[in-house]
């Protein structure tokens, strides 16, 4: 991914692209105010948690990379309105070898996530908020924190899950 050249009339994608840039590629952590405010917030949609903040998401990044030390993100495109909110489509690969990350021991599995972060800028070009959207499902069965689609362990989760689902309908029909 290369940096668009700097200039006065900078799109909203282009900022996103040297965000993603700096913090993805280069790993630049060290100065978390060139991308966030104190009151910027990402909501990780698929975690079910927001992080706010420019230290709070330095430190989630630093923690990302710890846990998948060879992260890779390729943005496939970006759409944005001209008026400081972008859409960035993206890939991510990586093996899950590292440190632990959100709880999670790493499994040495390697992962591909497909995503999308949807992004407002402030009048400074710095990320105001940004709801991302992830695979969490695929994720978690790459990771083996859940299993195969498909597998038998898979058809028994299902299973058991109806049977649970259909038990207690059976229950609230009874009291009703």
């Amino acid at each position: 991914m290369s940096t668009p050249p700097a200039t006065s009339t900078r799109t909203p994608s282009d900022v996103a692209r040297e965000v993603f840039h700096a913090i993805f590629d280069e790993r630049d952590l060290s100065d978390p105010s060139r991308y966030w405010t104190d009151e910027s917030v990402d909501h990780f949609v698929a975690l079910g948690k927001s992080v706010r903040g420019k230290d709070a998401l330095a430190g989630f990044f630093r923690e990302l990379f710890a846990g998948f030390p060879d992260w890779t993100l390729e943005i496939e495109q970006t759409i944005d309105d001209g008026d400081g909110r972008v859409v960035v489509q993206w890939t991510a690969r990586a093996t899950f070898d590292g440190a632990p990350w959100q709880g999670i021991e790493p499994t040495g599995s390697k992962v591909t996530v497909r995503g999308v972060d949807v992004i407002s800028l402030d009048p400074d070009g710095k990320v105001d908020q940004n709801t991302v959207y992830y695979d969490a499902t695929g994720f978690a069965r790459q990771i083996g924190m859940l299993p195969r689609e498909g597998s038998t362990a898979d058809r028994a989760v299902v299973a058991a899950f109806n049977l649970t689902t259909k038990a207690k309908k059976r229950l609230r029909s009874r009291r009703s």
